[in-house]
């Protein structure tokens, strides 16, 4: 499967380094006050190949911009009600600093969704990400249902996230087919965990990630 990884909630400095080592394709960073895995101090270097990515909450523009700056981030994961203008105004300036700096909107879902909710985001966001509508703004552990995505009429590739953890692998392949049938596979671009391989907020079980890929992309 040609599916991307991103691994989120990381903060400490060596759980950041042996998660590296893994080569995810994303490695997503917490700039919400209100999230126990918040990022507040410095954070060293990672591969070139491995897209750091700040996740924000209803941030203003100026703090997005400033954290892109401070953080050398790659991509940037707006997770609460942001605007399409907000959107629109964070491209402009990216392409006007010639950043290159992918925009990723967050939308909730529980049993149901009205896809129609991504039609002003559309051209806006890079890629779009299905996460659990839940008690926290996201790592809350528990899947949403995945039986809305199959029918997804966007053109805007999307993550799938939402309490995805080893159980999930055999699910996340099946899904993957459903989209190979329709010749939409390049849709389904990635996958976003996070609590479900954590020992502690922030902290992630290398070895459990290491073995959940190896089950999900042999």
């Amino acid at each position: 499967m040609n599916l991307k990884l991103k691994v989120c909630g990381m903060r400490e400095a060596e759980n950041i380094k042996a998660i590296s080592g893994l080569k995810p394709d994303y490695l997503g960073l917490i700039f919400f006050e209100g999230s126990s895995r918040h990022v507040s101090g410095e954070i060293q270097e990672l591969d070139k190949e491995i897209k750091k990515t700040g996740v924000f909450v209803n941030a203003s523009e100026e703090e997005v911009i400033q954290k892109v700056q401070n953080y050398e981030l790659a991509a940037v994961q707006l997770h609460g009600e942001e605007s399409p203008e907000l959107c629109r105004k964070l491209k402009k300036e990216f392409s006007e600093a010639g950043k290159k700096v992918e925009i990723i909107k967050v939308f909730s879902i529980k049993d149901d969704f009205n896809f129609q909710k991504l039609e002003p985001y559309e051209g806006l966001a890079d890629f779009y990400l299905f996460d659990t509508k839940g008690r926290n703004r996201g790592g809350n552990g528990i899947a949403f249902n995945w039986d809305v995505l199959p029918g997804y009429p966007s053109s805007t590739p999307f993550f799938l996230s939402g309490g995805i953890g080893p159980e999930e692998t055999e699910a996340i392949k099946e899904l993957y087919k459903t989209f190979q049938k329709r010749q939409k596979e390049h849709l389904f671009y990635g996958i976003d965990v996070n609590s479900k391989f954590e020992t502690a907020p922030g902290l992630k079980d290398p070895e459990a990630l290491r073995s959940f890929q190896e089950l999900l992309f042999k």
